[in-house]
């Protein structure tokens, strides 16, 4: 289980230092470093931590890991990076406020709350799933297979 651990927070480090960067270097939210390059990065990010999680336990262990065994890694990988990475959020909203959210115009009728927990939902639920879409790529490739054995 430590692994798992240390490949999610690992992720979600890079993720805070990406945002903290991004929003003290630039203070424009809508610029292309946030709206464009930042997806891009994260999901860089969470692929690469998956795939070095997956092949770190199979050192760990001396031998390739089956499907679900690497499938399982992987989604505990993603599944500790959207726990820290929410619970990030939920601090720079607890001591700086929603000043970072970038808010769409339309969305100014929509109570602040409302606009929170969308945003969290989004974030723990997108990074689950696109865990798990990496994790199943990943494991497809890196596992060993029954006609080796």
């Amino acid at each position: 289980m430590k692994i798992p651990i240390k490949y999610g927070l690992l992720t979600a480090l890079g993720l805070i230092i990406w945002v903290l960067l991004a929003h003290l270097l630039i203070s424009n939210p809508r610029s292309p470093v946030h709206t464009l390059f930042g997806p891009v990065f994260f999901n860089i990010l969470h692929f690469a931590m998956i795939f070095l999680g997956i092949k770190a336990l199979e050192r760990e262990r001396g031998e390739k890991l089956g499907f679900k065994e690497a499938l399982k890694t992987g989604i505990s990988i993603a599944f500790v990076y959207a726990l820290t990475a929410s619970l990030f959020f939920v601090c720079v909203i607890v001591f700086a406020g929603d000043k970072w959210l970038a808010v769409e115009p339309g969305a100014a009728t929509t109570p602040t709350r409302v606009l929170l927990i969308q945003a969290f939902a989004g974030l723990f639920f997108g990074s689950l799933i696109l865990g798990l879409i990496y994790s199943t790529v990943i494991s497809f490739f890196v596992a060993k297979r029954r006609s080796e054995e």
